[in-house]
Formats: C-alpha cells, structure tokens, sequence
C-alpha cells in the first residue's frame, strides 16, 4: 500500500504538483538571482544550438545532456547549501566557509568535467 507511517496516502496528485511547483519556484529563484546559474545557463544555450549545427549522434547528446543537467542540478544544491549555511549562521565560522566552499567545489569539478565532455565531443567535428 502506498501510505506513509501516519496511514496517508502519500501519492496524493495535489502533493504532487505542489511538490513540482515548489521545485519549479526553486529552480526559477536561482536561475533569476545566481548569476553562476545564469552563466551556466547562457553557456548551455549555446552548447544546444551548436549541437544541433553539429548534428551530433545520439550518445554524443546524451553525453551534453548529461552534462548540462549535472551542472544545473549541482548549481542548485550549491545554492541550497549557501542558504542554509547563511540561514544558521550570520557570522564568519570557518566551518560554514567549508561547507560554503566545499558545495561550490562540487559545482566546480563537475563544470570542469563538462568542459572536458565538450572538447572530446565538439572539437573533433570542429576541427
């Protein structure tokens, strides 16, 4: 049965879509006030329209798509953290400059991994 510890069914549509407007609400707030997501937004736009020029093969899409969504999503809980961290604490600790420092590292890795992604795969055709 589909219920949670407290006997509710918890795959009520109307939790649902809430669920999905609360993420859309989150995705929107950060796309419209971290300018590190809008950076890598701008850049992703760009990625998709010189992807269909190129016309790359379907493994080759799946790769930039897998790419740009990692990116995205590792902006998102970089910017989730941040705020918790700045909710928790007003003043300097060293461990919220970690924690800060350690979400945006993640963000950072992986951007760097899907710059190496896009060499493999664009400059081959380019060149």
């Amino acid at each position: 049965m589909n219920t949670d510890y407290n006997g509710k069914n918890k795959f009520k549509s109307s939790n649902v879509i809430r669920s999905f407007q609360y993420a859309i609400q989150g995705i929107t707030h950060t796309l419209m006030k971290e300018r590190n997501m809008q950076i890598h937004v701008s850049i992703s736009v760009i990625v998709v329209f010189v992807s269909f020029i190129l016309k790359l093969s379907a493994i080759e899409w799946l790769f930039i798509l897998f790419a740009i969504g990692g990116v995205f999503a590792l902006e998102l809980v970089n910017t989730a953290i941040e705020r918790i961290v700045d909710l928790v604490t007003k003043e300097y600790h060293p461990l919220a400059k970690q924690a800060k420092d350690i979400a945006a590292g993640a963000a950072f890795i992986y951007s760097i991994l899907s710059v190496i992604v896009g060499i493999i795969i664009f400059l081959p055709k380019i060149l």
